[in-house]
């Protein structure tokens, strides 16, 4: 029987980031979209590995992508939630280690946040913005992805990550994806990042 994917559960309540992210759509976005992504990956696994045992003809290539796109939905969700914390513990700016990452490679914080914020206004239909580190250059480096079975650039971790899917601001800011972007910064969890990159950098 093939192993399967779970839903994780919110690092917090659903109405914890308000009010710059509302409960209900937290509620929907991960009872609705993360768990569409679960049942989409553990369903292309199951034909896949009905397949193996000849119990079933498949489109490989579609089974495939179907896969790809909801492993990755998966992953970026469960990663996105922690990124976030609750109104009033997140914001501010990172310390640490990333915080002199960040000045190093950008120039400062506020550079980079303008930067970042600028990419995950300009993403192009559903997509992310994300901050990864490559340890091959030693550097902080962003990226856009659209949808999302066209994954982050290879092997390199996430430090940072946003969703700029409609389903993510939609209901609270309607097509105004650079308002839900700029109050997206005051539920940022820099702690959570920071260990990520204190992970990505040892």
């Amino acid at each position: 029987m093939a192993k399967t994917y779970t839903l994780p559960p919110l690092p917090y309540a659903y109405n914890a980031l308000e009010p710059y992210i509302s409960q209900q759509i937290m509620t929907l976005h991960h009872d609705k979209h993360h768990n569409a992504y679960v049942t989409g990956a553990n369903a292309a696994l199951d034909k896949l590995e009905k397949a193996r045992a000849g119990q079933l003809q498949i489109d490989v290539r579609g089974v495939l992508r179907d896969l790809s796109f909801n492993v990755d939905g998966h992953k970026l969700h469960s990663i996105f939630w922690p990124n976030m914390a609750a109104a009033g513990k997140g914001g501010g700016t990172p310390g640490g280690k990333l915080a002199d990452k960040i000045n190093a490679d950008f120039g400062s914080f506020d550079k980079f946040k303008q930067q970042f914020g600028d990419a995950a206004k300009a993403v192009e239909g559903s997509g992310w913005a994300l901050l990864l580190y490559d340890k091959e250059i030693d550097s902080l480096v962003m990226t856009q992805i659209e949808k999302q079975n066209f994954m982050h650039l290879a092997e390199l971790p996430i430090i940072l990550s946003i969703d700029c899917w409609e389903h993510a601001f939609y209901l609270q800011y309607l097509n105004d994806k650079g308002k839900y972007v700029d109050a997206w910064w005051n539920v940022a969890n820099w702690d959570d990042a920071g260990k990520r990159f204190d992970k990505a950098s040892k």
